[in-house]
């Protein structure tokens, strides 16, 4: 595992990209072209890239990086090891990233890697939205705060709205939506807010996570009888929609909500419940709205998602067009003629953010 600066860029890059549910690796040439992409639910890496060309770097998306790492940078022993320390904080993501380098390192010797952090976009939080109203030795001993999560998502999203837009909103409200989810306010190109926390686990109903409930209810639970793991396991993989439905998986719920299963429709509503209060929420933080913007397989691929939260959200000047909104393939203006938001649709690119963030680790100094 290499820690040493390239000597110089631009440089082809291999990202990879384990999620909580996925796996994904990209190889990108110079200009960001990619020449492969692999992709699967395992994380043994070795096949993945044994017939893709070399890369110069590598780099690795880490969902946590808590308060020390608030960059891109280049991974050794002793970065591995604080990374490894954060892992209890990120259940389903941190010890998939963790395998997913070893593998890769072990596949690809001498290769310098980097680590990316979902939580470094959201270093600009204000404290306001920042702090827990904890007691202060608590937030002091554990470093108890909303970090924010799926920030190379959204960093992408703020740059290609600005792309397809001319200029990037003043106040965004962006969606990442997919087997997890959140939402964040952005303010002139800055996260300001946002609806995931500590860990992954607060915010929207997701494919197996609760997201926020009331945090009394994990504490009754133990106290009557069960243990802190089966909570912590139960509230990660055995909840949201998969608690609510039977299942995580979107698609199916929209099947089973067309044959009038009665849990399906209540998982819809419990879903959009909590999307539409977010949504708000997000808005009244940025004090309005100028654009909203989706991401994420649910956010990217569901019309009927994307239909329903502008409806929801009719009052504060979202309107999309519906043959827009149900025709849409890769990046798309999805706004109706009328409305005063305009709202779009970007395809998830962390790969893009990934292989920027290790050319800048990378660079001489």
């Amino acid at each position: 595992m290499a820690s040493e600066p390239m000597a110089s860029e631009p440089m082809r890059v291999l990202t990879v990209n384990p999620g909580s549910s996925s796996l994904k690796v990209s190889l990108l040439d110079l200009d960001d072209t990619v020449l492969a992409v692999e992709s699967g639910t395992g994380h043994e890496m070795a096949p993945m890239v044994t017939d893709m060309p070399k890369p110069d770097a590598i780099g690795v998306r880490f969902v946590h990086g808590g308060t020390d790492f608030t960059e891109p940078v280049p991974i050794d022993a002793k970065v591995t090891e604080q990374l490894r320390d954060l892992a209890d904080l990120a259940p389903l993501h941190q010890p998939a990233s963790l395998h997913a380098l070893s593998e890769i390192t072990g596949a690809l010797p001498g290769i310098p890697a980097v680590a990316c952090f979902d939580t470094a976009f959201h270093t600009t939080l204000p404290d306001a939205a920042a702090t827990y109203a904890l007691p202060e030795q608590w937030r002091q001993r554990f470093t108890l705060r909303r970090y924010g999560f799926h920030g190379l998502s959204f960093s992408y999203a703020v740059r290609r709205t600005g792309e397809l837009l001319g200029t990037i909103p003043p106040r965004m409200v962006v969606c990442h939506l997919g087997s997890g989810a959140s939402l964040c306010a952005i303010a002139e190109g800055r996260s300001i807010d946002t609806t995931m926390g500590f860990t992954p686990l607060e915010g929207l109903v997701m494919a197996s996570r609760a997201g926020s409930i009331d945090p009394g209810i994990p504490l009754w639970l133990i106290k009557h009888g069960l243990s802190a793991q089966d909570v912590n396991s139960a509230l990660d993989r055995d909840s949201g929609l998969r608690g609510l439905a039977g299942t995580g998986d979107m698609r199916r719920i929209h099947e089973l909500a067309g044959e009038r299963d009665v849990n399906a429709l209540a998982a819809l509503d419990v879903y959009h419940h909590r999307l539409r209060a977010c949504a708000a929420a997000m808005t009244a933080s940025l004090g309005g709205l100028d654009a909203l913007v989706f991401t994420g397989g649910i956010g990217e691929h569901d019309p009927s998602v994307r239909m329903r939260l502008a409806e929801d959200l009719a009052f504060l000047g979202v309107s999309v067009d519906p043959h827009r909104n149900t025709g849409v393939d890769g990046d798309a203006d999805i706004t109706s003629d009328d409305a005063s938001v305009r709202t779009l649709v970007v395809a998830a690119r962390e790969d893009l953010e990934i292989a920027a963030g290790t050319r800048r680790a990378l660079a001489p100094r």
